[in-house]
């Protein structure tokens, strides 16, 4: 009998609810990246979530003006907030100035996720995008939102990064309001949320996934470390940490930390986000691969805790990597399924012959009066869309930020160079163009779904072709987009019109070529693997006879491994064993 069992809610609820509450970020600072640039990831992982690129462009609004303030995830209207004068273009999750803000949900106390406000998480992301120019900015805007107009969703954690910084910045609602036995407001409660930020040390890289992060912190120290009740101080670059001035307060109001224990021995994460075996296996584990990747003989230790077998053996926040990282580099940490390690999915009987890194839902199970799981790795097949953003110093904002731009399953599609400062979406990635229950043969979700999905079937054998193609594409993009920034420079400052053209054709046609070679892709692994059949080819062309009516010649059929063999006699056993018997009658030979 199985059935499915669901240990610790609030996490499980962060990893399959939500339309991008399962999500992976890797955050890489300037000096450790091979071309100073500074990048973030982000994976918008949901069932239900269609991979389309959002766009909203720059506006001048006349006073008295409102913003609208609709969640994300669910497209209900929350309510309105007083617009700014002038708001910024944003592309996807960055905006003209190269500023990218993503995230992923961590949930946290359950009591906290009740609403306090009207901001969602998506639209904190969105409207910060709108309003500010860097990250030192973004993190002022986020403290201005929260605090006038409260939060009502769970715990999350940001990425904040522009061409100088990245920060990881960590919040959680308070929860309804507290009051009194008289009906008064609780002394202590304040609307909006608490938080810390945290400057990532230029040279490291860090990451997030489904688990707060931040544990202990920098208290007031002078300038590196300061609270919200200073935040123009924020713009100080010696300052590294920013925290919301009750956020050790309220943990201590709550009862989450000892009245009498020291300030200073305050973790962020164990106070609103205790740390447990499901947050270590399904969510730490994709932080601890995508570490390990960078830099294995550091990581190799901590194995054990992203097992969720050692859990005091917590991974740092923070690490410096063996070698820096060029952008492809961070776009194959986004296609990680564990490989080579203990939680590799593509070795157990559930990959199959063909070693597919996938499991279907739900994760976990019981059989015989024991619970079991699947991986949950940082490629999965329900994923919207994924990106690496980067921002490049020194280039013109509009040309110097690109987000790589990616749909459904990030281990096999291709990242497409969005400009940050295009004022057109391709028409491939454009919001509308399809949906999760409408087909469209123009749309890039579509196109790339078709092509996964074929492949999970003979994962090990089609994923060559794609990687071919994926890799072909990427890399091309990138040498293409390096040559440009002479060229670039020279027109943004001498004909902006014509640099603004360029950069938009430049992401349609990339998008157009992308999306074609990936229909082509799918036509060509249709004819190849038909059937489980495997058709031969000679100079690149599937091989015919040369009679006067060419056929195919003959395919080959590879054969399973002897390991999945094994496991067809011992479920099978005689029932399926060759026998060499024959029947013999008189008078035949």
């Amino acid at each position: 009998m199985r059935k499915l069992f669901l240990p610790l809610i609030i996490t499980l609820t962060c990893l399959t609810g939500g339309k991008s509450n399962a999500c992976t970020n890797f955050i890489v600072t300037k000096g450790a990246s091979a071309d100073g640039s500074v990048m973030v990831t982000y994976a918008a992982d949901s069932h239900t979530l269609y991979g389309e690129l959002y766009y909203t462009p720059a506006g001048l609004h006349p006073a008295g003006a409102v913003r609208e303030v609709i969640e994300w995830d669910t497209g209900n209207y929350l309510g309105e907030i007083p617009q700014i004068a002038q708001t910024y273009s944003v592309v996807g999750n960055m905006n003209e100035h190269q500023l990218a803000i993503s995230e992923t949900t961590y949930g946290g106390r359950d009591e906290l996720g009740k609403p306090n406000g009207i901001i969602d998480y998506g639209s904190l992301i969105y409207i910060t995008l709108e309003r500010a120019k860097n990250a030192r900015e973004a993190i002022q805007v986020l403290d201005f939102l929260l605090s006038n107009y409260g939060y009502c969703s769970s715990g999350e954690s940001f990425s904040i990064i522009d061409p100088s910084e990245a920060w990881i910045f960590e919040l959680i609602g308070k929860g309804e309001e507290m009051k009194d036995a008289k009906g008064k407001t609780l002394k202590g409660w304040t609307k909006g949320a608490v938080w810390v930020a945290r400057r990532i040390p230029d040279g490291y890289i860090s990451g997030h996934a489904n688990q707060a992060r931040i544990t202990t912190f920098p208290l007031q120290d002078g300038v590196k470390s300061i609270t919200n009740k200073e935040i123009a101080k924020v713009f100080n670059p010696e300052v590294e940490t920013v925290y919301s001035h009750d956020v050790i307060s309220f943990a201590k109001l709550k009862g989450y930390y000892a009245e009498k224990a020291p300030d200073a021995q305050f973790s962020f994460c164990d106070a609103y986000a205790p740390l447990d075996f499901s947050a270590a296996r399904y969510c730490e584990a994709r932080v601890w691969a995508g570490f390990y990747r960078c830099n294995p003989n550091l990581m190799k230790p901590y194995e054990d805790y992203a097992r969720g077998d050692n859990l005091k053996n917590r991974i740092p926040l923070w690490i410096v990597p063996s070698k820096k990282l060029t952008v492809n580099d961070v776009m194959e940490l986004m296609r990680d399924h564990y490989e080579g390690t203990s939680m590799d999915m593509s070795k157990d009987v559930g990959a199959g012959p063909f070693a597919c890194p996938y499991r279907w839902r739900p994760m976990t199970w019981e059989l015989n009066g024991k619970n079991y799981l699947h991986e949950r790795a940082t490629a999965t097949q329900q994923t919207g869309f994924s990106f690496v953003a980067q921002c490049r110093a020194g280039l013109p904002d509009k040309f110097g930020g690109i987000l790589w731009f990616g749909v459904d399953d990030a281990a096999s599609s291709c990242y497409v160079p969005m400009f940050c400062g295009i004022t057109e979406i391709p028409m491939e990635y454009a919001v509308g163009n399809g949906s999760m229950v409408d087909f469209s043969p123009t749309a890039a979700f579509w196109r790339f779904t078709k092509v996964s999905n074929f492949a999970y079937s003979r994962y090990s054998d089609m994923i060559v072709h794609i990687k071919e193609k994926q890799q072909g594409f990427e890399r091309s993009f990138v040498n293409e987009i390096k040559n440009m920034e002479k060229e670039m420079m020279e027109l943004f400052k001498t004909n902006p019109a014509a640099a603004q053209k360029r950069i938009n054709d430049y992401s349609k046609q990339k998008s157009k070529e992308v999306c074609e070679m990936w229909d082509n892709l799918f036509v060509y692994l249709l004819v190849k693997y038909n059937d489980g059949n495997v058709k031969k080819e000679v100079n690149g062309e599937f091989e015919k006879t040369n009679g006067r009516v060419k056929h195919a010649v003959s395919p080959t059929h590879p054969i399973y491994p002897d390991k999945w063999y094994q496991i067809i006699v011992d479920d099978c056993g005689p029932n399926i064993e060759y026998k060499e018997t024959r029947l013999e009658l008189e008078n035949y030979k």
